[in-house]
């Protein structure tokens, strides 16, 4: 006997099957988005009022999507591109450091800064899907858009959700509440959140690397097309290019890699077929021994150089080091007998500590303490690592990460290692070496963690 539909199973059947004609006629106009458009599989979820994702299905409410499209199916349009371009820009993981999280009791109403982080979530991506001025997604501009969008323009620094948050920050409760009703459009209840198990932010960082990978392809399919974007999607492909250019500070250590024979049995270098038959044939004795060393490149031996000038913040820096003993915990990356020295110095190095290993880096971050609190100058350092390097204390070191504000007088001349400046803020660039490596690293608040990026 056939299986009769309840009502709530016939509205969710009607509803995925607008959804699905939803995704085509954004298809249309926005061909570079066929990938990331067909990355959320649906669900219908009761216990909603719009459309929510946690960056692996999309979730929606039946009772919406069915009464929207008859009466404004272009919201339901604007609506599954929203929660799309949450994804796409990182939204749903970053959190800023300087946007305060919930802490552990505290209820969701009291927590106002958070509320205005996702409030400038929403606004960010409500300009970019009104910047685009697509057909499929198309509406009146209300006067508080306007003067929102226009005091964005009037902005000096990139668009980014994060601009938007400060100039909330300087905005009256009432105004931000106003904004708050404008720009809402779907339910972030579903974002990751620092409360969220072991388990669920494993899944969040896998959803997250899905994402960074899929802006990356819309900007590589860009690109490819040729010539600037056009005028509406500049925007848009201007947040995308901002995660592009993004990567984690693990990433950019594995630069100063060194390639190094290791004790390690190599199973590409024999062949298996004739290993194993030799066991089988005679008992014990492979007709091919393994290889007992491979080639890897590891980090070896390299310098982290802390400004601990006043300018600097001190938790910070633990920070920063806590993410390196984070990283040396991963044997893939470094040799078994890898040294790190770590410089602390403001205008002369103030101490130096030599660490072997990783047991004895996180024997240092429990007893840390900053030393110096001066004026900055880098000279010091490279004057003290040429001196290790003269008397033998060095050998082959991979490079020297300066971890700086970057206000400071720099050397003229190029070391013979590779040096990278770490920038904790916006700096002058005129004022920098050519021959070092300038990035500016962002600690971030990632599903409840702090890592770093590097931009």
């Amino acid at each position: 006997m056939a299986h009769i539909k309840t009502q709530e199973e016939w509205e969710n059947e009607m509803a995925e099957k607008i959804l699905s004609h939803i995704r085509s006629e954004l298809y249309l106009e926005l061909r570079f988005f066929q990938l990331a458009l067909a990355a959320l599989p649906v669900r219908a979820d009761a216990a909603l009022r719009t459309f929510a994702t946690d960056g692996a299905v999309l979730c929606f409410s039946s009772e919406q999507v069915l009464r929207l499209f008859e009466k404004n199916p272009l919201f339901l349009n604007r609506a599954y591109l929203h929660s799309v371009l949450h994804c796409l820009f990182s939204h749903l993981w970053i959190v800023p450091p300087e946007v305060p999280q919930r802490k552990a009791g505290q209820d969701t109403a009291e927590c106002c800064d958070l509320q205005l982080w996702h409030v400038a979530c929403d606004i960010m991506v409500e300009c970019t899907i009104d910047g685009m001025d697509k057909s499929c997604t198309r509406r009146v501009l209300s006067w508080s858009r306007q003067k929102m969008y226009e005091a964005m323009e009037q902005q000096k620094e990139p668009q980014s959700a994060l601009t938007v948050y400060r100039r909330l920050k300087q905005m009256s409760a009432a105004e931000t509440l106003s904004l708050q009703k404008e720009f809402y459009t779907d339910d972030h209840r579903y974002w990751p959140k620092r409360e969220d198990g072991s388990a669920n932010m494993q899944q969040a960082a896998l959803n997250r690397k899905k994402w960074d990978r899929l802006s990356r392809q819309i900007n590589l399919e860009q690109e490819r097309r040729g010539g600037a974007p056009d005028e509406g999607e500049a925007l848009c492909y201007a947040q995308l290019k901002a995660i592009k250019a993004r990567r984690s500070y693990r990433d950019f250590l594995r630069q100063f890699a060194r390639r190094r024979e290791e004790l390690h049995a190599d199973i590409q270098e024999f062949d298996l077929t004739f290993y194993t038959y030799g066991l089988r044939l005679y008992g014990n004795l492979p007709l091919i021994e393994p290889v007992e060393t491979r080639e890897v490149k590891k980090i070896r031996e390299f310098l982290i150089a802390i400004d601990t000038s006043y300018s600097t913040n001190g938790e910070l820096i633990k920070q920063f080091l806590r993410e390196t003993a984070q990283i040396l915990r991963e044997s893939e990356s470094y040799f078994a007998d890898s040294v790190i020295r770590i410089l602390q110095c403001d205008d002369a190095v103030r101490s130096d500590t030599v660490l072997a290993g990783r047991r004895e880096l996180e024997q240092f971050l429990e007893r840390f303490e900053v030393s110096g609190g001066g004026g900055t100058d880098f000279r010091p350092v490279f004057a003290y690592v040429d001196k290790l390097l003269s008397a033998g204390e060095l050998k082959n070191p991979g490079g020297l990460i300066y971890f700086t504000d970057g206000l400071g007088t720099y050397p003229a001349k190029r070391p013979a290692y590779k040096t990278a400046f770490l920038f904790l803020k916006e700096y002058d660039e005129t004022k920098v070496p050519p021959w070092a490596i300038r990035r500016r690293i962002e600690p971030e608040a990632s599903g409840g963690n702090q890592t770093f990026y590097i931009a």
